[in-house]
C-alpha cells in the first residue's frame, strides 16, 4: 500500500509545516544525527572502495553503500539540508513563513556540519585511514582534492542534479505505508546519484574535511598520488577551497535542485492547479444559488 503521487504532496504541506515549527533546539540536535548518519555512509563507502581501480565499479558499491545514511535519515528521523529543502512546498502553499524555511535551513545545515565533523575526528582517531598501507587515507585526500578542483558551474549543476534525486528519493519514501517500502524508495536514486558522481553537500562535510585532515600525513598524500591525485590539486586542497570551490556551489545546486525541481514542479502540478480548480467550482457553485 501506498499513498498517490496527490496525497504525497498534499501529506508535504503538514510534513514542513512540522520541519519549520520544530524547537530550533530539536531542530539543531536531529541535524548533528543526520550529518553524523551521512558522515558513516560516506565513511564506510569509502572503506569498502578504497582498493578498487575501476571507477565505475567503485561508485556502484558506494551507491550500494551511502543510501544507508538517507535510510537512517529518514527512518530513525533526522534533519538533513538537503531534504528539507522541499519544505518550499509548504511555503507556497502559505502554510509556512519563509523566513522560518530560511531559519531552519540555516540551522540544519550548521547542525549537519558539525555532525559531519564529529564523524571525521572520531574516524582520524580510529587510525582507519592507514588500511592497507595507508591506501584508504590516499583515497580521502584524492576524492577531496577532486571535489575541490571542480569548476563552480560543474560544481553547481552536479549539485542540482544531486538533491533532484536525494528529494526523489524522500518523495517517494514518504509515499510508502511501511518501512520496507520505504528503504527501497529510498534505495535506488541513491545508488543512481551516487554512481553518477553527483554532488551533496552535507556528503562533502565529511569528504572534504577529512581529506584536508588527512593531508598533514605525507604518506597518504604519497598514497593519493600513487592513486592518481595531482600534486597541484592536493597543494590547493584547504579549508577555504572546501567552502568556495565546492560548499557554496553545492549547496545552491542542491537548492535547485530539491526545491524547484521537486518541491515547486510538484506543487505546481498536483497542488496549485488543484486549488485554483477548486476555489473556481466554489465560486460557480455560489455564483448559480
Amino acid at each position: 500500500m501506498f499513498f498517490t503521487p496527490v496525497e504525497i504532496a498534499e501529506n508535504f504541506i503538514d510534513t514542513g509545516c512540522k520541519k519549520a515549527g520544530l524547537a530550533v533546539y530539536k531542530q539543531f540536535l536531529l541535524a548533528i544525527l543526520a550529518g553524523a548518519f551521512i558522515a558513516f555512509a560516506a565513511e564506510g563507502s569509502n572503506v569498502a572502495i578504497h582498493t578498487i581501480t575501476a571507477v565505475g565499479i567503485q561508485r556502484v558499491l558506494a551507491g550500494t553503500l551511502f543510501a544507508a545514511g538517507l535510510m537512517m535519515v529518514v527512518v530513525a528521523g533526522a534533519e538533513l539540508f538537503t531534504g528539507n529543502t522541499l519544505i518550499v512546498v509548504s511555503c507556497c502553499e502559505k502554510k509556512a513563513a519563509w523566513l522560518a524555511l530560511l531559519k531552519n535551513w540555516l540551522v540544519v545545515y550548521i547542525g549537519n556540519f558539525l555532525g559531519s565533523i564529529l564523524i571525521v575526528y572520531m574516524v582520524l582517531q580510529t587510525g582507519q585511514l592507514n588500511y592497507s598501507g595507508g591506501m584508504l587515507g590516499g583515497l580521502t585526500i584524492k576524492i577531496a582534492a577532486a571535489k575541490t578542483g571542480l569548476t563552480f558551474a560543474a560544481a553547481f549543476f552536479s549539485g542540482i542534479m544531486c538533491n533532484w534525486l536525494v528529494c526523489i528519493a524522500v518523495w517517494m519514501a514518504s509515499g510508502a505505508k511501511d518501512i520496507a517500502g520505504k528503504l527501497i524508495s529510498i534505495f535506488f536514486p541513491i545508488w543512481l546519484f551516487v554512481t553518477s558522481g553527483f554532488e551533496h553537500s552535507v556528503a562533502n562535510m565529511y569528504y572534504i574535511p577529512a581529506g584536508i585532515l588527512a593531508k598533514a600525513n605525507p604518506a597518504w598524500v604519497q598514497q593519493a598520488v600513487a592513486l592518481g591525485a595531482k600534486q597541484h590539486a592536493i597543494d590547493v586542497l584547504s579549508w577555504g577551497t572546501f567552502v568556495t570551490n565546492n560548499l557554496i556551489p553545492v549547496t545552491l545546486g542542491n537548492i535547485v535542485g530539491g526545491g524547484l525541481f521537486v518541491g515547486v514542479v510538484y506543487w505546481l502540478a498536483y497542488l496549485y492547479k488543484s486549488k485554483k480548480k477548486a476555489a473556481a467550482q466554489s465560486y460557480n457553485a455560489s455564483a448559480s444559488n
